[in-house]
């Protein structure tokens, strides 16, 4: 603002001047306060240090003694004095004293008037002169009825705020007692409340009385409400702390008293600890440890932090079992019925389980002694791995172990599993330290010699903290896991008598040391007869009994379960099908709901019957999820049926090939990985040397290209096995001669034309007979592994052993594509033609 002619200062005062004419309006200094909220008719003692605050004080004592007081914004309280930063509501205040200290600051106590409203203001270098408008409109008032029953509810929680905080001056109890103006009450009680400086000024600024007295009152219930939590929450821990006080001096006392009478050190109160170790019958290296760690026990301040780490150790020995035993069974018809009724099928699982128990009983026939010595004449458990497929019951099958042995199972997952504490445990120095997973299954199962499933043990993970792999090397070798060291206990406990189980889907991921310490049994997947039997004996029965029915005379038709396993599920194990199952289940449930069984007394549940044929799936299940669409059912150029073995079971792996003309270039894709792109470079390799043999319609190889594709292409694939069926489809291509139909094959193909054995041959078997193959192309090597499959299998598919390409192609091509003698030497077919000299390949 430019004033032309006078001063700067001049001129703001005949700014103002200008305005007097607007009724109510006074001009003050802006006085800018940090944290601090003036009241009218308080007395406040106030520091000015700051360049504004001075310079509106000189102001003041200029004129009239008076100033406005505004508390500046909490987003910005560098004393500025800019009327944008202070709250615009604020009181006028008279400067009773002042005192000028050696630094040039004042201590000056202001005299509180009345509250107003900032209207306009001008700024003077660093003075900010405002103008005013008061609230005192509002002030005389009379106070009604309900404003005098609000000022009473005020005055009862003003009392009980005083109370609670212990801040208030029984004078300043006695003002608000007796004051009756509305206004003069409010500003008393807001100015000795401890709230914030933003809640004082909201309360400042609220023009209407009654408005304004309700807003305190909030405040002060609020205020009440949170002293009241914080005086229980201080209650509590002093009750706690005079507790455990009182604990310590009794304790304390008992000690002299049991020192005046004499009494035995092993009586106090360590002796049962002691006793109860003692009893366990731990080797006498434990027993050392624990008397030399019960004796710095009895050192230590019972609460000090080392005290309770002594006390967590010793009590996680007591517990541990050392020379408890379960008695096993020895009664193998007894086991063999408890395996058969459990699981169907794993004849090598449960024939292993049962030669252990002979074992055992063996080794323990040592004449009539008790269980409690058995221990000294038993072997040491075996370390078994089940690998298969999900779904195939590995896990159950190891509760199933234990019941037919007698023994106490315990189960720990590894899957994620990825710090060596996990199974070695923390040292006890560590805050929250604990013994590891085996230790700690150890505990549950109470004995020496449980079953202890190790399940997933091939999703172990690996990063900074460890291997848990090479942490389990110890626990799963039978020569050193009689002395098994724990990070937390640091003594040696006896795993040896433990019959370890570990479960996993593939053998690839476990590390080679780990897998040399275990036997590993396979549990292969079901066939369509076995997951039949499953189904009828196991599933159906089962859900029944989980959704309500298992009294209603329900049942599935063997055709109906058996469409349910073609085009309801494509697995290798049984999970599935039984949720496809439960899926049914659910739908007959809501149906006899339905029809009223069991709500109304004349139909039980008991009457319900249902039997499920084929033809009811669709409308029970929806449509069918699996058509098999991955096979041909005419023979094609080029195509050819491989099988593959995935951690899920077997699965068709077809196989395409074209060629075109084009460089010699060799184009694979599918997502194929480099084992299996280096067999289609060999099968490529192995016919452009084996060319002589057969008539192919492609004179020069290297003038063509040739495009080999696997589909799915967003699956990965990898492996040798599949060399044959490459070779195959190549061939097809080269001699423009489809292979047989309905024949699938598997296989690794050598670069001189020999076919290696393959693994996974029952899951590879099954995919086959669910794709419906007709026959199946086998290594010659893998002859002995077909003996040893069920005759279900046997019988659904035939299989032809092959040892090597020729062989092959022979049962997969007509004679036409096989040169004859004549045409191995130069002469054409109809005759003509020059004889060369024979080349053997």
């Amino acid at each position: 603002m430019k004033f032309s002619g006078i001063s700067k200062r001049e001129g703001v005062s005949k700014f103002f001047a200008g305005l007097r004419g607007k009724a109510g309006e006074d001009e003050f200094p802006l006085l800018p306060l940090r944290d601090m909220v003036l009241f009218p008719h308080v007395m406040v003692p106030v520091f000015i240090t700051y360049k504004q605050g001075l310079i509106a004080l000189e102001e003041a004592l200029q004129r009239d003694l008076r100033l406005f007081a505004a508390c500046i914004k909490p987003q910005d309280r560098d004393g500025s004095g800019d009327r944008s930063q202070t709250y615009p509501a604020g009181t006028v205040v008279r400067v009773v004293q002042q005192l000028r200290l050696p630094d040039n600051t004042f201590r000056v106590v202001f005299q509180g008037e009345y509250r107003a409203l900032i209207q306009s203001s001008a700024l003077q270098g660093d003075l900010t002169l405002v103008r005013v408008k008061s609230l005192k409109s509002s002030q005389e008032e009379p106070a009604n009825s309900e404003m005098i029953a609000l000022m009473r509810s005020v005055r009862s929680s003003f009392a009980q705020y005083a109370e609670l905080s212990k801040k208030i001056s029984t004078e300043t109890l006695t003002i608000v007692e007796k004051t009756e103006n509305p206004e003069r009450l409010a500003n008393l009680i807001a100015n000795a409340l401890t709230v914030k400086s933003e809640r004082k000024a909201e309360l400042l600024g609220i023009p209407e009385a009654l408005p304004r007295m309700e807003a305190l009152l909030e405040t002060l219930e609020l205020e009440n409400e949170i002293f009241g939590i914080q005086k229980n929450i201080s209650g509590k821990v002093k009750s706690r702390m005079e507790k455990n006080q009182r604990e310590y001096i009794l304790h304390e006392q008992l000690k002299e008293i049991n020192r005046e009478l004499g009494k035995d050190e092993g009586e106090d109160e360590f002796a049962d600890l002691e006793r109860a170790i003692e009893e366990k019958r731990p080797p006498e290296e434990v027993l050392l440890k624990t008397r030399k760690e019960i004796t710095r026990l009895r050192k230590l301040q019972p609460f000090s932090p080392e005290a309770g780490v002594l006390r967590g150790y010793l009590e996680w020995i007591a517990d541990l079992p050392w020379s408890n035993y379960s008695a096993d069974s020895g009664d193998l018809g007894e086991a063999e019925r408890i395996l058969n009724e459990d699981h169907f099928s794993m004849q090598k699982a449960k024939e292993r389980i049962l030669e252990f128990i002979a074992v055992r009983q063996l080794s323990s026939a040592k004449g009539d002694l008790p269980d409690t010595v058995l221990e000294q004449f038993s072997i040491k458990g075996p370390i078994l791995c089940f690998v298969g497929p999900p779904g195939t019951g590995k896990t159950s099958l190891g509760k199933s172990v234990a019941r037919a042995l007698g023994r106490r199972f315990v189960r720990i997952s590894l899957g994620g599993v990825r710090d060596e504490a996990e199974i070695r445990g923390h040292r006890k120095t560590y805050v929250g330290a604990l013994p590891g997973k085996i230790i700690q299954s150890m505990r549950r199962a109470e004995t020496m010699n449980p079953v202890f499933l190790l399940d997933e043990i091939d999703k172990l993970s690996t990063d900074f903290r460890g291997d848990p792999a090479s942490a389990l090397l110890e626990v799963l070798d039978p020569e050193q896991n009689a002395a098994f060291t724990d990070h937390y206990m640091e003594v040696a406990y006896d795993l040896s008598k433990v019959l370890f189980i570990t479960t996993a889907n593939s053998l690839h991921t476990i590390p080679y040391p780990l897998l040399d310490r275990m036997e590993i049994i396979e549990i292969p997947g079901y066939g369509e007869h076995e997951k039949l039997a499953i189904a009828q004996r196991f599933l159906v029965p089962k859900e029944l009994r989980e959704n309500g029915l298992g009294n209603a005379r329900i049942g599935f038709k063997d055709d109906a379960v058996g469409e349910i396993i073609r085009h309801w599920t494509m697995e290798s194990g049984v999970r599935n099908l039984e949720r496809e199952i439960a899926r049914c289940v659910r739908r007959i449930a809501r149906e006899a709901i339905k029809k009223e069984y069991g709500k109304n007394p004349d139909k039980p549940v008991e009457s319900f019957k249902k039997t499920v044929r084929a033809e009811d799936l669709d409308k029970l299940l929806g449509r069918r999820k699996y058509k098999n669409d991955l096979v041909f059912k005419e023979a094609r150029i080029g195509v050819s049926y491989g099988l593959a073995w995935t951690e899920t079971g077997g699965t068709m792996m077809p196989v395409e090939t074209i060629c075109f003309e084009g460089t010699g270039e060799f184009i694979i894709t599918g997502h194929l990985g480099d084992v299996m792109k280096e067999s289609a470079r060999i099968a490529l390799s192995f016919l452009r040397s084996v060319r002589d043999r057969y008539h192919f319609l492609i004179e020069d190889i290297g003038k063509y290209d040739f495009h080999i594709h696997v589909p799915e292409g967003a699956i990965p694939k990898d492996g040798p096995s599949a060399g044959i069926t490459l070779a195959v489809s190549l061939l097809s291509t080269l001699c423009r001669t489809p292979p047989k139909p309905g024949v699938a094959m598997t296989g690794e193909l050598t670069l001189t034309g020999r076919i290696l054995p393959i693994g996974g041959l029952k899951e590879k078997l099954l995919a086959a007979i669910r794709n419906g193959m007709e026959r199946v192309l086998l290594p010659e090597d893998n002859r002995a592994d077909w003996a040893e499959l069920d005759r279900e299998i046997k019988s659904g598919i035939s299989a032809e052993f092959v040892e090597n390409a020729d062989d092959a192609f022979k049962l997969l091509f007509s004679e036409k594509i096989h040169k004859t003698a004549a045409r191995a030497a130069g002469v054409q077919p109809d005759g003509s033609g020059t004889k060369k000299t024979k080349k053997t390949a």
